[in-house]
């Protein structure tokens, strides 16, 4: 068997409301998708993650000019081997960032095609799975104005727990006074329910200011602290991590288990967070857990994307062993943005869903997916 073709879709929309996170204004969904067709007809499906600042044009011309010319003609069952080809082919430019987001999506694609060409779900292929299902958490809180928007933030909060969200993560970053009013106000509003709350603030601040802001979450007893400082800091992830009594999460612009070998082995965060799309593909997360497992280090995905980002998570978090063992363990959880996104409903015969306040491991062969192509030349750019 070998690959005979690598296609590559990048799908763009303008949003009709455009929000902002603390590094900038979306104005668009956009997503870089991969399809790898075999000579004897299998496909398989990928997604390099295109961040909410990031033109998808940069992973899809990696993947076109320096990526497809290296695995086509391979047997798509080396997924070990083209993954390592394709790192060392480009680590003088490469490393981080889009090179191996396009690095991922390959990867995803090949990993794909060997649980249809062996009929299994990709996370049989990995181990088995830990779990049957896992709950998820509502992603959320974008800003439609800037700051003061604390009323509408905490109507947002009670608007994910009537949808029967257990858990949620909040946006802030918007300075360090108004991210406190924001907090304030959700507590006031939910704070009396049993509710998991998160804070992600996308790196917006320094050492000091992610300080200030990190002693006055600790009363509401987050389940973690995301990205408090820029992902070069591994310093002052450390020091935070020394100084507060939450946990500090990070990963998400962090890439492969070189990168992550930094991170964790520096004892600078409690929960890792790579992102499928982004690390690496599943070669390089395989790796990434487990030198978090051998640290002690709870690994919990980011994930973002289109319906195919996340179908590969879930067969991800299917196959995360618990780090700290006993009867009533702390599970992962899936990260589920509840902000608009045409490229997640609409891209896949059976989109995610949530049943009974969890989602359920697909264990279809591969990701366990079937692709709208209607959607993909719907929304298709190039």
């Amino acid at each position: 068997m070998k690959i005979s073709s690598i296609e590559i879709f990048v799908l763009k929309t303008p949003l009709a409301e455009p929000f902002a996170f603390s590094q900038g204004w979306v104005h668009q969904r956009a997503a870089t998708l991969v399809r790898i067709t075999t000579d004897n007809g299998l496909t398989g499906w990928g997604e390099a993650f295109a961040q909410g600042l990031e033109p998808p044009e940069i992973s899809a011309a990696v993947i076109e000019h320096a990526l497809k010319p290296l695995v086509l003609g391979e047997n798509p069952l080396d997924t070990n081997v083209l993954w390592h080809k394709m790192y060392n082919q480009t680590r003088d430019f490469g490393r981080k960032g889009s090179v191996t987001a396009g690095i991922s999506a390959i990867d995803i694609a090949l990993w794909d095609i060997a649980g249809q060409y062996y009929s299994q779900p990709i996370h049989q292929l990995l181990g088995g799975a830990f779990r049957s299902h896992v709950v998820p958490y509502a992603t959320g809180f974008y800003r439609i104005s800037g700051q003061k928007e604390a009323e509408r933030l905490a109507a947002e909060a009670k608007d994910h727990h009537a949808a029967g969200f257990k858990a949620m993560k909040i946006k802030l970053g918007f300075g360090v006074a108004d991210d406190i009013e924001v907090m304030e106000a959700i507590h006031e509003a939910v704070g009396h329910l049993d509710i998991d709350l998160m804070v992600d603030t996308n790196h917006a601040y320094g050492r000091s200011d992610a300080l200030i802001l990190g002693k006055t979450l600790e009363k509401y007893d987050v389940r973690w602290y995301e990205e408090p400082v820029v992902p070069e800091d591994i310093e002052g992830y450390r020091e935070l991590r020394t100084r507060l009594s939450i946990p500090i999460a990070g990963g998400e612009n962090e890439h492969t288990a070189y990168g992550f070998r930094a991170l964790i082995g520096s004892q600078a965060i409690d929960v890792a967070q790579p992102d499928i799309g982004s690390c690496g593909g599943f070669t390089a997360v395989r790796d990434i857990t487990a030198l978090a497992q051998a640290h002690g280090v709870l690994v919990n995905p980011h994930v973002w994307g289109s319906a195919i980002a996340q179908a590969a998570s879930i067969q991800l978090i299917a196959t995360l062993p618990i780090t700290n063992h006993s009867l009533f363990p702390r599970e992962p959880i899936l990260e589920y943005d509840r902000s608009a996104h045409p490229f997640r409903q609409q891209l896949v015969s059976q989109p995610l869903g949530i049943r009974d306040g969890v989602v359920a491991i697909p264990d279809g062969p591969g990701l366990g997916i079937e692709v709208n192509m209607d959607t993909v030349e719907k929304y298709r750019s190039n």
